[in-house]
């Protein structure tokens, strides 16, 4: 029965081309954001570590956990949605061992992931390897890759050099020989994400890395307006939820201030004549 389900072996054919749209992938990290964005028809949903920032109040993604990232999984993954679902492996959780890190990888397979994703390059090599060798689906992450702000100094663009780009383009090559089925490329000029998407054979998933990637990706409340502060360069908001969010409470806290609500027809009533006797007295 045809089900429309995305999957690993029909994202890793994706590339596009005038035959092929782009492929949408959109962050979520509990059921209802899910269903919005199944419904709208996004590929891909990402279970993001960034959810330390937009939903857990972290200033960064480093204090999220491997347990963090499972419970979210599990809410997503119980929607049953046609997108692929993939799960960031947070920090720590694949730096130390390929035995801790396909322990950990299996842990949100279970929780209802269908595939992974990790920062780094060449350094991560055998990790993948490991995990792909166990038969769970790996999308690499390069660029910017946030588990990394302490040793990049902040956020900031990266391969902006020649050198640079060049080192970037040697860690996808091997992050795609070494079995990935995707790859996320973060805040990179978008000369040198269009030549990765060239040379790949696997497809290019951007986020701040300009069109010519085989796909994009955005944070679910960065796009739908429901974060507040300063907005990277390049997020386009598509809605403005957050301010809708915040008039609609402030009417409610309104009509409970000058008790318009509830009405009476938004309450309940007992039976007719059972409650003409009632009295309550209390000792």
């Amino acid at each position: 029965m045809e089900t429309n389900k995305k999957s690993v072996p029909l994202i890793r054919a994706h590339k596009a081309s005038g035959a092929n749209p782009p492929i949408a992938m959109v962050t979520a990290y509990d059921a209802p954001g899910a269903r919005m964005a199944d419904a709208a028809g996004v590929d891909i949903i990402l279970v993001g570590d960034s959810l330390a920032m937009v939903v857990l109040g972290y200033d960064d993604t480093l204090s999220v956990t491997i347990d963090d990232m499972a419970y979210h999984t599990r809410a997503v993954s119980r929607t049953n949605p046609k997108a692929l679902v993939v799960t960031d492996m947070p920090w720590l959780s694949y730096h130390i061992g390929v035995r801790d890190a396909v322990k950990n990888a299996a842990k949100l397979i279970r929780a209802g992931a269908e595939a992974v994703k990790l920062e780094g390059g060449a350094n991560r090599i055998k990790v993948v390897k490991a995990l792909v060798d166990a038969e769970i689906p790996v999308m690499g992450h390069l660029g910017l890759t946030p588990q990394s702000i302490h040793a990049f100094g902040g956020f900031s663009v990266q391969a902006k050099t020649k050198e640079a780009a060049k080192v970037l383009l040697d860690d996808a090559v091997q992050l795609e020989q070494s079995g990935v089925f995707s790859i996320v490329f973060e805040a990179v000029p978008q000369a040198v994400a269009a030549k990765a998407t060239e040379i790949l054979r696997v497809p290019t998933i951007g986020i701040g890395a300009g069109p010519d990637c085989d796909g994009q990706v955005l944070v679910f409340h960065d796009l739908l307006g429901l974060t507040f502060g300063h907005k990277p360069k390049f997020v386009r908001r598509y809605g403005s939820l957050g301010e809708m969010g915040i008039k609609a409470l402030e009417g409610y806290v309104h009509d409970v201030k000058m008790k318009s609500f509830p009405a009476p027809e938004e309450g309940y009533q007992a039976g007719q004549g059972e409650l003409d006797d009632f009295s309550y007295g209390r000792n």
